[in-house]
C-alpha cells in the first residue's frame, strides 16, 4: 500500500474521483472559476489510468442530432486545440468526412450537414472525387458523397488530460494516483468522508467520473448510476502499402462509414480501424475487476495500441471483426495489402438514451456524477460541471443529460441493459426522431390502454409511456377531406387519420389520453411559499383557480413551465416535464412541505373541442357553464360516479377540460365518455393531431421550443411571469437582462411551399448565398390542418422576428421558403376556449 495521505490531503471541499479525461476536465474547469480546493484520487496510475481515456482512439466527429452533444464537442475540440503537452499538441485537427455508400445515408448525409449548420459547426456536402482526394485509400466509386467538417479530427485523450491537469495542479488542485477509494462515510443523506487506500478524506462534495467502475462507487455511497459497460472493437493495421513510414501521425481526415458501422483514422503508415458492426458484449463489473486484478496496473498506451495491462481492454474477438475487416478492405482496398496487428475490445459506457450521466444524484445530495462521457464531449462536460457546482447555470442546456431525468423504471439493471445494447445496435443508424425503442415494451401504459388497442391505435412511446399517435377506428374521417400529406421523411409516422383527428376535435370534440403528463402533489403548509419561491406566477389566490408559470434557474433562463392548481388552502396539483422538475420541487421543499410524484397513480384525459361541454355537461356533478366554471379554474366534482380534479385548460386552443381521477377509476371515466360523447361525434385523438392542434395556437413545449438557455420574454411567455409578487428564484438575473434589448425571439414560420419540416433546421435570411451560416433553427414543426399550411417555431435574431419577414429554411440541403406570421395564426384572441 502506498503510504498515508498526509495533512494537507486529508480533508478537501470537492473530491473528483478518477483522473481520466472528465475527471481531469472537471478539476482544470473548476480551478479556472477559482475552486481549487479539489482533490481528484485515481485508483491507477497518472494520468495513463487504465480507464476508457487510456485506450479510446481518440476521433472526434461533432455533428450529432442533440444540440447538446454538439456544442459539447464544439467547445471540446476548442479546448484539446488550445492545449499542448511538453510541446505536443493534444489534438490534431485533419478534419472529418462521413461518406455515404448507399442512397439513403447520401440524403441523411444531406440532413445532418443541416444538423450541423443549425447548431453552429460548419461543413460541406463533397463528391466521390473530392472524398478521394482527402483520404486517398477511399475507393470513390462506392461512395456517392460525404459530409466534410473541417474541425473534426483526432484527440489525444492521456495527453489532454494530463495538459489539463498540469494546470489544475498549478493552480492548486491535488491529484492523487494509485489510491482507491473503499467506501463513504454518509450522515443525513450527505457523504462526510470518502475512505481511500491510503487513508480518509473529510469532504463537503464528491463527484464520481469513474467511468466504467462508476456503478461499483455508486453503490458503495447508495446511489444508482444506470449506465452498462459494454466492449467495442478497435484494431490497428499492419503497414498499408503505399503509406509512408515517416508520415506525419494522422495527416488526413478522420473517416466513418456509418453504412457498416465503422470508423477510421490514419497512424503514421497504418490505420485505426474501429466498428460497432458486432454482436453487444456487456461486461458485469465482476468482470471488469478481475481484468483489473489480473492486469497488475495499467500501461501508458503507445501510438498504435499498447493496451495490455489496462482492465478496460478486453481479449480482441477476431471472430466478430471478420465482417468489418471485409467491409473496411471494400471501402478502402490497399487495406487488403495490410493485416490486423493488433486489437481490443475496449470497454465504454453506454446508457438507455444515449446521452451522459451529469449532475447531483437524487439519492445523496452532494454526490455528484460525470459519468458515460465521451471523449468527444468531455472538454464540455467538464465546463459545465465545474460551472454548475460553482452555483452558475451551466453554459449548455443539461437537461438532456441531468441524472434526475430517469424514473424509476430506468435504474432497472433490466431496462437499462434493454436500451442500452440496442443504442450500441443503433449507434450508427439512420434514426427518425420519432422512432420508438422496440425494446422493454409495453412498459407503462394508461388505464384506457385496452380500449385504446381496440381502437386500433398506433403507439409511439415516451419516457416508458404507450402514447397512442393515431387511431385506425377514425379512418372513416378522412374521406371527404382533404388532407395535407408530408413527404417521406416527415411523414415516416404519419396517417391522414392525423389530419381528420385534428379536424373533428376543431369541429366536434376530442378524447386524448393525458396520463403521461408529470403530475406531484405538493402539501403542506409551507406549499405556497415553496411554489412562490420557485415560479415566476402569483399563486397567491383563492383554492380552484390554475396558473400556468414558469420556473426560471439562476440566470434568468426557462427552466421548466408548468401548471398549477390550487385545490384547497394547502395543497396544490402541479403539471410538470418530468423528474427534474419533481427533484427540484423536493431539493427547495423543507419539513412543512411534502412533494409526491402522483403520476402512476392517476390518469388524464382531455376533453376539448366545441362540443366538450355537451358531453360534460350531462355527467358532472357541477355546472360546468362558463359562467361557473370559468377558465382557467380548478373543481373537484364527480362524473358519473368517478371522482375527478376538473382543470379547465385547453392545450389544444379549444374549449374543454383536463380530467384527473385515480387509476382505478379510469377505465369507467372513458367509457363515460365515449358514451355520452357518441351523440356528438365524439372521437378519441392521438398525439399526431395533439401536436399540430397546438401549434396553431402558439403553445410552446419545454424542451422543445424554449430550455434554460433562453429566458420568458425571449420565447414570447413574458406574461407568465409577475415581478412584482416579491423575490423567486431568477427574478432579479431576469429582470437586468430586461434592461438590454432582446436579441432573439422564438417565433413562428409558415412554410410557403407547403413541405414539412421535422425540427432543427438551419434558417436563413431569404436570398443569403449558401454556404454561410444559419441565422437561427427550427424546433417544434408540423401541419396545421385547420390554418392549412405548414408550420414551423424558430429561433430568429429579433431583426428577422417581425410579421411578414422573408426567410429560407434548409431542409435536406434545399432551400425552402418561409415567412414570420402572426403568432398563434389560430384564434389570438382565445374566443374558442374561453366560451
Amino acid at each position: 500500500m502506498d503510504s498515508a495521505l498526509d495533512s494537507t490531503d486529508s480533508s478537501t471541499h470537492t473530491l473528483v474521483i478518477g483522473a481520466g479525461i472528465v475527471g481531469c476536465s472537471t478539476a482544470y474547469h473548476l480551478a479556472q472559476l477559482g475552486m481549487t480546493d479539489v482533490t481528484v484520487v485515481e485508483q491507477g496510475p497518472l494520468f495513463a489510468t487504465g480507464g476508457s481515456s487510456s485506450h479510446a482512439p481518440g476521433l472526434v466527429f461533432q455533428t450529432s442530432p442533440s444540440q447538446l452533444l454538439t456544442q459539447l464537442a464544439d467547445y471540446t475540440v476548442r479546448r484539446y486545440a488550445a492545449e499542448t503537452l511538453d510541446g505536443l499538441p493534444c489534438f490534431h485537427q485533419v478534419g472529418g468526412i462521413e461518406v455515404a455508400t448507399t442512397p439513403e445515408r447520401w440524403e441523411e448525409l444531406k440532413r445532418r450537414h443541416g444538423l450541423a449548420t443549425a447548431w453552429g459547426v460548419a461543413g460541406e456536402l463533397i463528391g466521390p472525387r473530392e472524398a478521394r482526394e482527402a483520404i486517398d485509400l477511399l475507393d470513390e466509386d462506392r461512395v456517392y458523397g460525404g459530409l466534410h467538417v473541417p474541425s473534426d479530427g483526432v484527440a489525444k485523450p492521456v495527453r489532454a488530460a494530463e495538459a489539463m491537469a498540469r494546470e489544475a495542479q498549478r493552480r492548486g488542485v491535488r491529484f492523487l494516483g494509485n489510491t482507491e477509494v473503499t467506501g463513504f462515510d454518509l450522515a443525513g443523506g450527505h457523504i462526510r468522508a470518502v475512505h481511500t487506500s491510503r487513508g480518509t478524506i473529510a469532504v463537503r462534495r464528491v463527484l464520481c467520473c469513474a467511468g466504467i467502475w462508476g456503478p461499483r462507487i455508486g453503490a458503495m455511497a447508495g446511489v444508482s448510476i444506470p449506465v452498462l459497460p459494454l466492449a467495442h472493437q478497435y484494431a490497428v493495421t499492419s503497414p498499408v502499402p503505399g503509406l509512408p513510414p515517416d508520415g506525419t501521425e494522422v495527416g488526413e481526415p478522420i473517416l466513418r462509414h456509418q453504412d457498416s458501422s465503422m470508423y477510421f483514422r490514419r497512424i503514421h503508415d497504418r490505420y485505426g480501424v474501429g466498428s460497432y458492426q458486432h454482436r453487444v458484449i456487456p461486461v458485469g463489473q465482476e468482470d471488469i475487476l478481475a481484468t483489473a486484478a489480473q492486469g497488475n496496473g495499467a500501461e501508458a498506451p503507445s501510438e498504435g495500441g499498447g493496451w495490455k495491462g489496462m482492465a478496460s481492454v478486453h481479449g480482441f474477438t477476431p471472430r466478430d471483426f471478420a465482417k468489418p475487416w471485409s467491409d473496411a478492405r471494400a471501402l478502402l482496398p490497399r487495406l487488403g495489402g495490410a493485416e490486423v496487428s493488433e486489437g481490443m475490445n475496449g470497454l465504454f459506457l453506454f446508457t438507455s438514451d444515449g446521452m451522459p450521466v451529469l449532475g447531483p444524484s437524487a439519492e445523496v445530495e452532494n454526490f455528484w456524477l460525470g459519468e458515460a462521457v465521451w471523449i468527444t464531449h468531455a472538454g464540455g462536460v467538464g465546463l459545465a460541471l465545474a460551472e454548475w457546482m460553482t452555483g452558475g447555470a451551466p453554459s449548455f442546456d443539461l437537461r438532456a443529460a441531468d441524472v434526475r431525468r430517469f424514473e424509476s423504471f430506468a435504474h432497472s439493471p433490466v431496462y437499462v441493459r434493454e436500451r442500452a445494447a440496442q443504442n450500441f445496435r443503433e449507434v450508427y443508424d439512420i434514426i427518425h426522431p420519432q422512432q420508438p425503442s422496440e425494446r422493454a415494451r409495453p412498459l407503462r401504459t394508461s388505464p384506457f390502454y385496452g380500449r385504446q388497442r381496440e381502437l386500433g391505435a398506433f403507439f409511439l412511446e415516451a419516457n416508458g409511456w404507450e402514447r397512442p399517435h393515431w387511431y385506425e377506428s377514425n379512418a372513416a374521417e378522412v374521406a371527404g377531406r382533404d388532407i395535407a400529406r408530408p413527404g417521406p421523411w416527415a411523414g415516416r409516422y404519419f396517417s391522414p387519420i392525423i389530419g381528420a383527428e385534428h379536424r373533428a376535435t376543431r369541429e366536434r370534440v376530442g378524447l386524448y389520453d393525458m396520463t403521461s403528463l408529470t403530475r406531484a402533489e405538493v402539501s403542506g403548509r409551507g406549499a405556497l411559499s415553496l411554489l412562490q419561491r420557485l415560479t415566476t406566477g402569483n399563486l397567491d389566490r383563492p383554492p380552484g383557480y390554475v396558473t400556468y408559470t414558469l420556473m426560471l434557474d439562476t440566470h434568468g433562463g426557462v427552466r421548466a413551465d408548468i401548471t398549477v392548481a390550487r385545490l384547497s388552502g394547502d395543497t396544490f396539483q402541479v403539471g410538470l416535464n418530468g423528474q427534474r422538475d419533481v427533484a427540484w420541487l423536493r431539493a427547495h421543499a423543507d419539513e412543512t412541505t411534502w412533494v409526491r410524484d402522483i403520476t402512476g397513480g392517476t390518469c388524464g384525459i382531455g376533453l376539448w373541442g366545441p362540443r366538450a361541454r355537451d358531453v360534460l355537461a350531462p355527467l358532472a356533478s357541477t355546472d360546468v357553464s362558463h359562467e361557473s366554471f370559468r377558465f382557467f379554474r380548478a373543481k373537484r366534482c364527480y362524473v358519473g360516479e368517478v371522482p375527478v380534479t376538473a382543470l379547465r385548460l385547453s392545450y389544444v386552443g379549444e374549449l374543454g377540460w383536463e380530467l384527473y381521477t385515480s387509476a382505478e377509476y379510469g377505465l369507467r371515466l372513458w367509457d363515460l365518455l365515449s358514451t355520452a360523447g357518441a351523440e356528438h361525434g365524439i372521437i378519441p385523438a392521438g398525439r399526431g393531431a395533439f401536436n399540430g392542434l397546438r401549434l396553431e395556437k402558439g403553445y410552446r413545449a419545454w424542451g422543445a421550443d424554449m430550455w434554460s438557455s433562453h429566458d420568458p420574454d425571449e420565447a414570447g411567455l413574458s406574461f407568465a411571469v409577475k415581478p412584482d409578487k416579491g423575490e423567486f428564484i431568477g427574478r432579479d438575473a431576469l429582470l437586468r437582462r430586461r434592461e438590454r434589448p432582446v436579441r432573439r425571439r422564438l417565433c413562428c414560420l409558415r412554410i410557403d411551399d407547403g413541405t414539412v419540416l421535422m425540427g432543427a433546421e438551419p434558417v436563413f435570411p431569404a436570398g443569403s448565398t449558401p454556404g454561410g451560416g444559419s441565422a437561427g433553427f427550427t424546433t417544434s414543426t408540423g401541419y396545421g390542418h385547420s390554418v392549412g399550411a405548414s408550420l414551423a417555431y424558430a429561433w430568429l435574431p429579433s431583426e428577422l422576428s417581425e410579421e411578414g419577414t422573408s426567410l429560407e429554411v434548409a431542409y435536406f440541403d434545399r432551400r425552402h421558403p418561409a415567412t414570420v406570421v402572426a403568432d398563434p395564426v389560430l384564434d389570438p384572441e382565445m374566443k374558442r376556449m374561453r366560451c
